[in-house]
This record gives C-alpha cells, structure tokens and sequence, in this order.
C-alpha cells in the first residue's frame, strides 16, 4: 500500500541525483520504489552505486520492490537539524524490506513508544520539495 504522509509533516531538502541515482530518484515521482539487483548474485543492493556490491562489475538492474519489510534498527531523535526542528521526537530507523535489502529512513504516524526491533512496516511516501517523494515507513498493524 502506497500511503501519503501529510504533505508538511515533513520538509526535506530535495535531493541532487547523481548518474546512478537517478533512476532511484526519478521512480519516487510515481512513488515507485527501485533498487538496484545484481543478477549474478541475485540480491539486491541498496544505496544506489555504479557497481554490484556482490561482483564489483555492473551486473545490476533496477527492480521494483513492495516497500514491506520489518524494522531492524531504530533510534528516537530528539534534536533535530534545521530541516526537521519542530518535528522532534521522530524515529530513524534500518529498515530490512522482505527482498532482503536494508535501507535508512524515518518511521512515521506513530509515536516513539510504538516502534520496537521486528515491528512490520510498509511503504508510504513524504513529498520533498515537490519535484520527487521520499521512501518512509508506517507500521503495519
């Protein structure tokens, strides 16, 4: 499921694609979730990078992943930097989607007492300066 944060809860400086993250970066304007796959190794790799993790040649494609997964690691900020003051107490966390891939990003529309190591999540998405949406995560009850 494809949610929608409320579109002020969260004002992120706008990202700077790079030639290999911008396929990454360009999906989240139809808020699709890419991430690169080595089709050697067949698993996925995550931040974007120029080569496989796995073989260090570029044996990756991109792929549509489903966004579920479970938090694998959290913390609880509470001050923030410019871009999120106002915003704090908010949680970072490692997310570990079902494919297997661990990525950075916030956990959202819960309270900090609510997120534990395990809990399932899904995919939602914050708006970022109206040219691309960022990747965040609600729990899934």
């Amino acid at each position: 499921m494809n949610n929608d944060v409320t579109a002020d809860a969260w004002q992120r400086p706008s990202p700077e694609p790079t030639g290999f993250s911008r396929p990454f970066w360009e999906a989240t304007r139809e808020r699709r979730l890419l991430l690169q796959y080595c089709t050697v190794a067949q698993k996925f790799q995550h931040y974007p990078r120029p080569v496989s993790i796995y073989t260090g040649r570029k044996t990756i494609e991109w792929r549509a992943v489903a966004g579920a997964g479970q938090v694998y690691a959290f913390t609880v900020t509470h001050r923030a930097p410019p871009a999120f003051r106002g915003r704090e107490p908010y949680i970072v966390a490692t997310i570990e989607l079902d494919e297997k891939v661990r990525l950075m990003s916030n956990v959202v529309e819960c309270g900090p007492g609510d997120v534990r190591v395990g809990s399932r999540v899904r995919l939602a998405w914050a708006p970022v300066a109206g040219r691309f949406n960022f990747p965040v995560f609600e729990l899934w009850v």
